[in-house]
């Protein structure tokens, strides 16, 4: 079970880490939750108007499921359902992110407007890099070990994962500042179903342990944003509480932006949290 003397050994391992602060920026069918699957662009676009008025200060949108079972969707079918809603958005005055790691999609998402590359590839290389700087856009780089999310297999534990991931951000930090990128954002891919991590207990213990090191990855000088899971073999019918509990150890670990289906529960838990002391996190 964790107890406080599990944080308390956290901190003083790595004390330097938890002082350390990222930059600052501004920024201009297959899913489980049915609220997010958007059949039309009209539902989509109503759908961010709700979120965005719940309290989210960024919309991610995405054509193709992260899950390993869904069907492929070509970039030509992607870019189909995802341009007018991007488009809409931005006329509406809504930061949006689009999830993708296709340059074709990538490019035509960023012209139509979206602030934010979801970036759920590996190894992207200079091409993608130089859209986003571009366009003045921001990227989040999303930890994958494989050619994108849904090319993954067993996930490496050779080493310790957070020492691995400071790796993979350190390489991906250094392309992105050398094309012009200038706002980033660092994402340890916890949504992302790896075949060894398919045990729930083996899954939850990863990322709870994830979540309470992630002041370690602020040392890079970059915010930290995390994608909160939702643990159904433990909350079965009370699934959408999940996330709310997942918030609260990432908030432990100093997490600046939470990608969640339940914008209204984050904020109330962030708030709360932030009673304590003041808190800048950001919900998308």
């Amino acid at each position: 079970m964790l107890k406080l003397e599990h944080l308390a050994e956290l901190l003083e391992e790595h004390d330097a880490a938890a002082r350390a602060r990222g930059k600052e920026f501004s920024l201009s069918p297959d899913s489980w939750y049915r609220e997010s699957v958007c059949l039309t662009a009209e539902s989509a676009i109503h759908r961010a108007g709700v979120l965005r008025a719940q309290g989210a200060q960024i919309v991610d949108v995405g054509a193709e499921s992260t899950l390993a079972q869904a069907a492929r969707v070509e970039e030509a079918a992607q870019n189909t359902k995802l341009l007018p809603v991007v488009k809409a958005l931005h006329e509406a005055g809504i930061l949006v992110s689009v999830e993708t790691y296709e340059p074709t999609v990538t490019r035509a998402c960023l012209e139509a407007g979206a602030n934010v590359l979801n970036l759920t590839g590996a190894d992207p290389g200079s091409e993608l890099f130089r859209m986003v700087a571009a366009q003045d856009a921001a990227v989040i780089i999303c930890y994958v070990q494989g050619r994108n999310v849904r090319e993954v297999a067993d996930f490496d534990f050779s080493r310790d994962p957070i020492e691995q991931m400071r790796d993979y951000f350190s390489r991906q930090i250094e392309t992105a500042l050398r094309n012009g990128v200038g706002k980033i954002l660092l994402d340890p891919g916890l949504g992302f179903y790896y075949r060894n991590l398919q045990d729930s207990a083996a899954r939850v213990r990863h990322q709870m342990t994830v979540f309470l090191n992630t002041f370690r990855l602020r040392t890079l000088g970059y915010p930290v944003c995390h994608a909160l899971p939702h643990a159904f073999e433990y909350f079965g019918e009370e699934v959408r509480c999940a996330e709310p509990f997942f918030a609260v150890l990432a908030a432990l670990g100093k997490t600046d932006l939470f990608r969640t289906h339940e914008v209204p529960r984050i904020k109330a838990v962030l708030e709360t949290m932030g009673v304590f002391k003041g808190s800048d996190l950001a919900l998308e």
